[in-house]
């Protein structure tokens, strides 16, 4: 696996890593010309927990949780290891993603979500930092397929597709029901509703 750095903007993996410690990003020139600097990626702790919700607050319309993705978390631990944040220098938090586990019929999967961007640090590519870091992880961890419901035009580029015959709960609209295979062929014959992962 590779480590995702980007220099004025563009994605490059040039930096391996195998045990995923504590990443750092190098950005250049954000909105209106400022400097980025430097951008640290690392999981999520207990302590992040507040400042993470502040923040899908702040991204997000009032009334998120009321959405029908949350009824899917409810009650079920989110997996740690590919939960990140991005700091930057002086430690505010910039972005994070947080993932679930979920179930259709006895087929596993991930869903991803929610990923946010603070307002101030959004076009920097901070989002995509943390979606490709997180997926390599995740397929590092033996993960076989992730979905989440979001813009197709967006995800494309991080590989999502459109997934026929997987529903969330309602209401959803299908054509953003989007799924990616971390292992050839792992959506083949996977169809019918999702549902929340059993505890352990």
């Amino acid at each position: 696996m590779r480590q995702a750095v980007a220099v004025f903007g563009t994605i490059e993996h040039d930096i391996p890593f195998c045990h995923f410690p504590r990443h750092y990003l190098v950005l250049g020139a954000g909105p209106a010309g400022r400097e980025s600097g430097v951008i640290r990626v690392a999981e999520e702790t207990a302590g992040d927990w507040w400042e993470v919700e502040a923040l899908y607050d702040l991204c997000f319309a009032p009334g998120r949780t009321a959405l029908s993705s949350y009824r899917l978390r409810d009650g079920v631990p989110p997996v740690a290891e590919l939960c990140l944040t991005a700091r930057d220098a002086e430690g505010i938090l910039a972005a994070a993603i947080r993932y679930w586990p979920i179930r259709i019929g006895e087929a596993e999967a991930l869903l991803l979500g929610p990923v946010a961007v603070h307002p101030t640090r959004q076009g920097e590519g901070l989002g995509g930092l943390l979606i490709r870091n997180s997926l390599a992880r995740a397929e590092a961890l033996g993960v076989a397929r992730v979905m989440l419901v979001g813009d197709a035009p967006y995800y494309a580029r991080f590989g999502f597709s459109r997934l026929t015959g997987v529903e969330m709960p309602p209401p959803t609209n299908p054509d953003r029901v989007l799924g990616i295979e971390l292992r050839p062929g792992a959506w083949a014959g996977i169809t019918g509703a999702v549902t929340r992962a059993r505890p352990d």
